[in-house]
């Protein structure tokens, strides 16, 4: 029986790279974790050995560190497209290009104002603290005509202490849940939304960093204010409202594990927990998915 070369790509996963600009006393940085995924004609570097229609991975590390040098990093997103365009239209065998981005973020450091003694703060233009919360993430790819950019974020972590119900559910034999009419509700909150933009025809970019930034704030709106009878609702709400809030977004994926906080007994103490003391379990947990797209488009983000 005859075997067939089926789908294929390589690069060089993981570029981190920081870029600092130095253009006043008040510094910026942009810090990304950059890979690269390039695919195309590469039968024969596969079936004969032939390397003439690859780019070396080392040349695509090399361009990532000089693109953050010659045109910048605005945003995320931004430097991506730049990346994916370079690769498949100046390498005539590359046909499509896949960049994922991490980006992390830095704090600046604020130390006490001198002039105030013990009253107020300030920056200092050129120290910061790592952020060890959430992760701005993108993927784009590109195939010689269109652009696709998907944009997320993960590990942002977020809880309400009330305004959440779980009950009504299918019960049988294995079942010892009891049913909750005030819990909390916490999960670690990843999301990836895709854009309508296709880069055809000199289409204009989004403001992606506004975006991101309005994305962001439209879900943990909806999270804080949806009274919430199971997570899978909140879930709906989150997409929804950044949806029904930001027309350049499409479609929008998320994946919430519940983050289970359970009531400990006190009574052996003597003691009434009030809902007041909880344990939290950090595994096992539920896993609640999701995707909430416009009528009309078909959801392309895949299941992580």
């Amino acid at each position: 029986m005859a075997h067939v070369l089926g789908q294929n790509q390589y690069g060089k996963a993981e570029n981190r790279i920081v870029r600092v600009y130095r253009d006043s006393t008040r510094h910026e940085i942009k810090d990304l974790n950059v890979s690269v995924a390039l695919s195309g004609d590469l039968d024969d570097v596969h079936l004969t050995g032939s390397n003439a229609n690859c780019l070396p991975t080392d040349t695509t590390k090399n361009t990532v560190y000089a693109f953050a040098k010659e045109y910048g990093i605005e945003s995320a997103e931004a430097f991506g497209i730049t990346l994916a365009k370079h690769f498949v239209d100046n390498n005539e065998p590359i046909h499509r290009a896949r960049i994922r981005i991490e980006e992390y973020t830095w704090d600046r450091i604020k130390t006490p104002d001198n002039s105030s003694r013990f009253i107020g703060s300030e920056e200092v233009g050129h120290s910061f603290s790592r952020n060890g919360g959430e992760v701005r993430t993108c993927e784009i790819t590109y195939d010689g005509t269109t652009v696709q950019v998907i944009s997320g974020l993960k590990d942002l972590v977020v809880m309400n202490t009330t305004n959440s119900e779980f009950w009504g559910y299918i019960k049988d034999r294995y079942t010892t849940l009891k049913e909750a009419y005030d819990r909390i509700l916490a999960t670690q909150v990843t999301a990836r939304w895709k854009y309508s933009f296709t880069g055809v025809d000199n289409e204009a970019q989004p403001n992606w960093n506004r975006s991101y930034a309005h994305v962001r704030r439209h879900m943990l709106e909806a999270f804080a204010e949806t009274y919430s009878y199971s997570l899978q609702q909140t879930l709906h709400a989150m997409g929804t409202r950044v949806l029904n809030n930001r027309a350049e977004v499409d479609e929008v994926r998320l994946e919430l594990p519940n983050k289970h906080h359970f009531l400990v007994d006190l009574e052996p103490f003597g003691l009434k927990n009030d809902n007041e003391v909880y344990y939290a379990a950090d595994r096992m947990y539920g896993l609640i998915e999701g995707t909430v797209h416009r009528e009309g488009v078909v959801p392309v983000i895949p299941v992580a």
